[in-house]
C-alpha cells in the first residue's frame, strides 16, 4: 500500500549550483546520507530528505543499470506491507530489483514503469522477506 511522495532524485552537473539553488534560493538543508557507494548529497526540508542529489555523468553505472539520460533519475513512494507488494509484482510478472538501503532498516523495490520511468518503493522496515538483494528479471 502507498502512503506518500519520498523523494525525487535529481541528476547535477554541478553540486555547487544544484546546493545554492536548492538550499540558499529554496531553504532545504544538507543532511546525512547513507553510504551509498556512488558521490552524491540529500537536501532536506525539515526532517525529511526530499531531494537526492546525484552526479549527472556517472564513470561507470552498476552491473545492470543503464546510465542516467536525463536529470530526473527516479521518483521514490513510501509504502508498507512489502511481502504483499513483493507477491502482487511477482504475480503481475513485473521486474523488480529490491534491496536493503546501506546503514539502514529501510528497504527499497525499484522497477520501471511502462514509459521507462524508474520508481523506487520505499518500505521503513523488513517484514519478514528473503535475502537482502532480492532480484527478479
Amino acid at each position: 500500500m502507498l502512503l506518500s511522495l519520498g523523494h525525487v532524485t535529481v541528476r547535477s552537473a554541478d553540486f555547487e549550483r544544484a546546493e545554492r539553488f536548492y538550499c540558499d534560493l529554496l531553504g532545504m538543508r544538507i543532511g546525512p546520507r547513507p553510504a551509498i557507494p556512488v558521490p552524491g548529497r540529500w537536501l532536506y526540508v525539515g526532517n525529511a530528505a526530499v531531494v537526492h542529489l546525484l552526479p549527472r555523468l556517472v564513470p561507470a553505472a552498476p552491473a545492470g543499470r543503464p546510465e542516467a539520460e536525463g536529470t530526473i533519475d527516479h521518483f521514490a513512494l513510501n509504502a508498507e506491507d512489502r511481502l504483499a507488494v513483493e507477491q502482487r509484482l511477482r504475480a503481475a510478472g513485473q521486474a523488480f530489483e529490491g534491496r536493503r538501503l546501506a546503514d539502514s532498516d529501510i528497504w527499497q523495490i525499484f522497477l520501471r514503469d511502462p514509459d521507462g520511468v524508474r520508481v523506487e518503493l520505499c518500505f521503513a522496515s523488513d517484514h519478514g522477506s528473503g535475502a537482502a538483494a532480492d532480484r527478479m528479471p
